[in-house]
């Protein structure tokens, strides 16, 4: 029986890895750490309140067999870039150091696709710096998800996500060949894959988006 930590579970993507691990008997705790609870009853269920900016208040209860980051914001819900930066960036990097400090062998991060330190994008850039500090820890077993656009419903209003995923519904139409990887995605995908890469051998650490749907979805 395992323990699993969750980081975001509030969020499209987190909710559903917690909802994945409390069906999976393999598991018998979820740790879930956050500022707010997940509303969700279930003893499996071990919350722990607190601010993500300072994780290492957490470090003697962040003991477990495998960690799934799950933190994102967005430009329009984050405008300020120094903000930004200390979730996107700081949290998943202060996560994998205590990780690595308490043993944990297993490290599952959503990314981006298009993550690069040398991307003009300040999104993308941060991202790519993320995984490169992720990365500087060396947890044996490191996987990087770098999905592109997340399809699904959000309880916050988007507008201008809203209008790209329309778009995008028609793209993925015509998306295909080495294009394929810039379909958008639904985040029970990728929930899917990240428990599947902590429970099978994987032989890649960075994981763009189509290679997501073929993990869960072999032809």
């Amino acid at each position: 029986m395992k323990t699993a930590i969750i980081l975001g579970a509030t969020g499209l993507t987190g909710g559903m890895v917690l909802e994945l691990l409390l069906k999976n008997n393999s598991y018998n705790k979820v740790k879930w750490f956050g500022r707010s609870p997940v509303r969700i009853k279930n003893p499996k269920i071990e919350e722990h309140l607190g601010d993500l900016f300072h994780l290492d208040n957490f470090k003697k209860d962040f003991i477990a067999d495998e960690v799934y980051c799950c933190i994102g914001t967005t430009k329009s819900k984050t405008p300020n870039k120094a903000l930004y930066r200390k979730i996107d960036f700081g949290i998943p990097k202060n996560a994998a150091k205590l990780a690595k400090e308490n043993g944990i062998s297993t490290f599952t991060v959503i990314s981006a696709l298009g993550a690069s330190i040398k991307s003009p994008i300040f999104y993308n850039r941060i991202k790519g710096e993320m995984e490169e500090a992720v990365l500087h820890y060396g947890i044996q077993r490191t996987y990087i998800l770098q999905p592109s656009l997340i399809a699904g419903k959000r309880n916050e209003k988007r507008i201008g996500e809203w209008l790209f995923k329309q778009l995008m519904k028609v793209a993925n139409l015509v998306l295909a060949g080495p294009l394929d990887k810039y379909k958008s995605i639904q985040p029970g995908t990728i929930a899917q894959c990240m428990v599947w890469l902590a429970n099978n051998p994987y032989d890649r650490v960075r994981i763009e988006s189509d290679e997501i749907r073929r993990i869960v979805s072999p032809k």
